[in-house]
Order: C-alpha cells, then sequence, then structure tokens
C-alpha cells in the first residue's frame, strides 16, 4: 500500500516539474505579450493569404480540367454551363 502512494506521488512530483520547466521555457521564449500578439497576428495574415492562393490554384485548375471534357458527347454541355457559371462569362 505503502509503495503504491510512493509510486503516485513521484509520478505527481515528476509531471508537475514537468510542467514548471515547460512554463519556464514559455515564459522565456515569450517574454512580452505585444510579441506573442503580434507573431499570432502575422501567422493569421499569412495563413489567410495561403488559404486564398491555394483555393485560387484549386478553382483555376478544376476549370482547366473541366474544360477538357466540354468537347464529349452528352455531358459537354453541362460542363460549359459550369465552366461558364465559374468564370462568369
Amino acid at each position: 500500500m505503502m509503495a503504491k502512494i510512493k509510486t503516485k506521488i513521484d509520478k505527481d512530483n515528476e509531471l508537475g516539474a514537468r510542467r514548471q520547466l515547460l512554463e519556464e521555457l514559455f515564459q522565456d521564449f515569450h517574454r512580452s505579450r505585444v510579441q506573442i500578439y503580434w507573431m499570432n497576428f502575422t501567422r493569421g495574415i499569412f495563413f489567410g493569404f495561403g488559404t486564398l492562393l491555394g483555393g485560387t490554384v484549386l478553382v483555376a485548375f478544376t476549370i482547366w480540367i473541366l474544360g477538357l471534357f466540354d468537347t464529349l458527347p452528352y455531358i459537354g454541355e453541362y460542363i460549359r454551363n459550369i465552366i461558364n457559371s465559374l468564370t462568369m462569362k
């Protein structure tokens, strides 16, 4: 019974020490909240720009692929309608 309690205390102490070490490392790396906010702001700007750029490339690629199949019988007219609605012609 005492061995289990000692093991539990040792484990809790180790976890507490690890948590404290991580908090100290975080505080050393980010000394001010302004620095953290600025880093998150710039990350958000780049994430938004990357999403916009990726979406644009994906839509352009989709239109290009659909354009390859617009001469097929039966579905060619349907594909032309899709392309026209995406390109607003």
